[in-house]
């Protein structure tokens, strides 16, 4: 599925279900990975452990796109538009440090892009942002339940009160960015 086009980009806005149906939707996007990144507990986490809040691990997802498709930029002002950059530790009624907005990047183009994207974007929020920037150390993939887990569970609550809404705003704001 991969090409030699491929890059990967791995971000956490809140819950990684959502983040994930939003990407899955997106233009030059291979392939979607809900995980784990930046807690310094050792081992792979579970998902009970992530919820607990005190592995220090932020709820992510891990973006495999054809940069000739999609570039890097594109990907983080997509993800920046659909979540809420601008509430520390929290996405609507999920809290916690596990729920963090957060940008991870892969090496330093990334980090600069990050960065400038970042700073692009506060003019359109009443409140700053708060997203984090931080190099990637390691990504554990969540496990299997959570893999897809709109695509197999729309007609859940939560999908239909969080994800759907999310979406909506997705193909509003960026209809020509989508397959």
């Amino acid at each position: 599925m991969s090409n030699k086009n491929s890059e990967i980009a791995t971000v956490g806005g809140g819950c990684f279900w959502c983040t994930e149906a939003v990407f899955q939707e997106v233009k030059g996007v291979e392939k979607v990975v809900s995980g784990y990144s930046g807690g310094s507990v050792p081992g792979h986490p579970t998902y009970r452990e992530i919820c607990s809040g005190l592995t220090g691990h932020a709820e992510v997802v891990q973006i495999t796109f054809d940069a000739s498709k999609i570039s890097y930029e594109d990907i983080l002002v997509i993800f920046m538009t659909t979540h809420n950059p601008t509430t520390l530790n929290r996405q609507g009624a999920d809290k916690g440090t596990q729920y963090r907005s957060v940008i991870f990047y892969h090496n330093d183009a990334q980090k600069q892009i990050a960065e400038t994207v970042v700073k692009e974007m506060a003019r359109y929020y009443e409140d700053p942002i708060v997203t984090e920037i931080s190099p990637l150390d390691v990504f554990y993939e969540a496990e299997s339940q959570h893999q897809n887990y709109y695509k197999n569970n729309k007609e859940q609550g939560y999908c239909g009160f969080v994800i759907t809404p999310k979406l909506a705003k997705l193909r509003n704001l960026h209809a020509d960015k989508l397959k």
